[in-house]
């Protein structure tokens, strides 16, 4: 299964054109295009900020001691 074929092109386009008029393709185009281009910006945005901070690994004596309490007194 590979890509379609220049009639199965032809015919796919046609389908689109019936389902949503030829005025609302050039909307649909640009509104795909923004919606692309936004993409590509988060995720250049999420690059820089995954290399910018460096990541802390914690031991498990700092995870074990930050979640215990500090007294084990109780009241009566």
């Amino acid at each position: 299964m590979g890509m379609p074929s220049g009639t199965e092109l032809l015919l796919i386009f046609g389908i689109i054109v019936l389902l949503f008029g030829a005025k609302k393709i050039p909307d649909l185009a640009k509104g795909l295009g923004k919606g692309i281009k936004n993409f590509k910006e988060e995720m250049k945005e999420a690059d820089e900020v995954a290399t910018d901070a460096p990541k802390k690994v914690e031991t498990t004596e700092e995870t074990a001691s930050s979640e215990t309490p500090k007294s084990t007194t109780t009241q009566a």
